[in-house]
């Protein structure tokens, strides 16, 4: 089973490293923040937008381990963004041969929301990049049923859709059959975790820190994958601060959080 590495499961590195854990953990591709967020403290100042020399570098480790890179991040759309800012990411995940960027969705006017997201399709098309949106619950795109009718403006099946988290599926009140039920042509990527039926976190902090590896909360993770069309990718997303406060290493919460995913599957 093809498994990329998300960033989000190893915050605590710059991309250098990332690729690094990666390799250590068999996944033949990776999910990249290309510049640091202050809303994931633990992640280390970096910024390889406009950076020519840091991109090089990185593409020369990701041809050196033999890893590609499915999805960057971060495009996040506001009421305040403008669209042409994001010009230089794009071309950033372009040079690293990104297959997707991924798109967060906040901005609450209906209109302009819709406008300023196909001009994002639109740019990410001419720099060869599909675009994924990534439905959460605290964002204007709450829902499977958003991003697909969001991404089905641009018209563009298998080049522009939506990327399911499967926390995010599970706490916005949608099932599997749901998914089952989603056109094939615009169900593009999937994040893979698990985390308990009931949450015990706040929805920010199990979010992007405290998620569960495969098999030890209540998701049905062999039905996700099951539900996903052929043609859909898949990462492993499953930060653990816990395991962080244990002492584990970077390398050593990779390979768990891959290795719950694979052993899970094979059951």
């Amino acid at each position: 089973m093809k498994l990329a590495l998300d960033h989000l499961t190893i915050t605590d590195t710059a991309p250098i490293d990332l690729i690094r854990a990666a390799e250590a953990t068999h996944c033949e591709s990776f999910c990249l923040f290309m510049q640091s967020l202050d809303v994931l403290p633990r992640m280390p100042e970096f910024n390889l937008i406009g950076n020519s020399a840091e991109q090089r570098e990185l593409k020369a480790a990701m041809q050196a381990a033999s890893v590609k890179l499915d999805v960057a991040y971060p495009f996040t759309l506001g009421g305040r963004t403008d669209v042409k800012d994001f010009l230089p990411g794009l071309e950033c995940a372009a040079f690293l041969e990104a297959e997707f960027v991924n798109a967060l969705v906040y901005d609450r006017d209906d209109a302009r929301r819709e406008d300023n997201f196909l001009t994002f399709a639109e740019m990410a098309q001419q720099q060869g990049l599909k675009v994924v949106v990534e439905f959460f619950p605290a964002s204007q795109i709450v829902s499977l049923d958003d991003a697909l009718a969001l991404v089905s403006l641009a018209d563009r099946p298998y080049e522009v859709g939506v990327n399911v988290d499967l926390l995010h599926l599970m706490r916005s009140g949608a099932a599997l059959e749901d998914l089952k039920a989603a056109p094939d042509a615009f169900i593009l990527f999937a994040q893979i975790c698990d985390a308990p039926l009931e949450p015990h976190l706040t929805r920010d902090e199990e979010a992007s820190a405290q998620r569960s590896l495969a098999g030890e909360g209540g998701f049905d993770i062999p039905g996700f994958i099951a539900a996903l069309p052929a043609h859909c990718q898949m990462s492993v997303e499953i930060p653990q601060e816990d395991a962080i406060l244990s002492g584990e290493s970077v390398i050593e919460r990779a390979q768990n959080a891959v290795r719950s995913v694979r052993q899970i599957c094979y059951r």
